[in-house]
């Protein structure tokens, strides 16, 4: 299979999991509610935030935009790297990295540009999908969010708190791969004599 054939079903596939998901989570919870997957170290709580991490909010209405905004144009920045990663024949690992980082750029776009005008409210009641009484206007969407693996929960304090979800996770393994192969990633220009 070709290099940018590997590319185009990375991110192809990471997006379908991470969308399936989301509307899964989003039609089947309530804002808040929980679900212990394995003992009390992975659960699916769903939570929505305005796009940033770990729910920080900054500029309102226009902070909201302008972030939805520069997204989209770091992605395109994204598309270009792949395309030139994929043309200069880098290795598969290194390929799939910044597909998975494209990928998870895409799939948090999506919840921010279009979640907002194709769900209704999730407080109090399950979102419907395609409502037409929805909670929020184009570019105004939230981000879903659900995987949840609290290691330690203590009385005042709780190891690895951070509730994330598969776009999220997709960035981060694209990135460690990049950390893993950045001689490859980033590879130095020869000086000539």
């Amino acid at each position: 299979m070709s290099k940018k054939n590997i590319a185009i079903l990375t991110v192809i596939l990471a997006i379908l999991i991470d969308q399936i998901s989301k509307i899964y989570v989003k039609t089947h919870f309530q804002l808040g509610e929980e679900v212990v997957v394995f003992s009390d170290w992975f659960k699916i709580h769903f939570t929505e935030n305005n796009g940033m991490a770990w729910g920080f909010e900054f500029g309102g209405r226009a902070g909201k935009l302008f972030l939805t905004l520069f997204r989209v144009v770091a992605v395109s920045g994204i598309v270009y790297w792949l395309w030139q990663t994929i043309k200069r024949q880098a290795s598969t690992p290194v390929v799939i990295a910044i597909a998975l980082i494209l990928a998870g750029a895409v799939g948090n776009i999506i919840d921010s540009v279009f979640y907002g005008v194709i769900f209704d409210s999730s407080y109090h009641n399950v979102a419907t999908l395609f409502s037409d009484k929805p909670y929020g206007e184009l570019f105004y969407g939230k981000v879903v969010d659900m995987l949840y693996f609290p290691m330690y929960e203590g009385e005042s304090f709780t190891f690895f708190n951070a509730i994330f979800n598969g776009a999220d996770s997709w960035i981060t393994i694209g990135v460690v791969l990049l950390f893993l192969f950045n001689k490859e990633a980033f590879p130095k220009e020869e000086k000539s004599a």
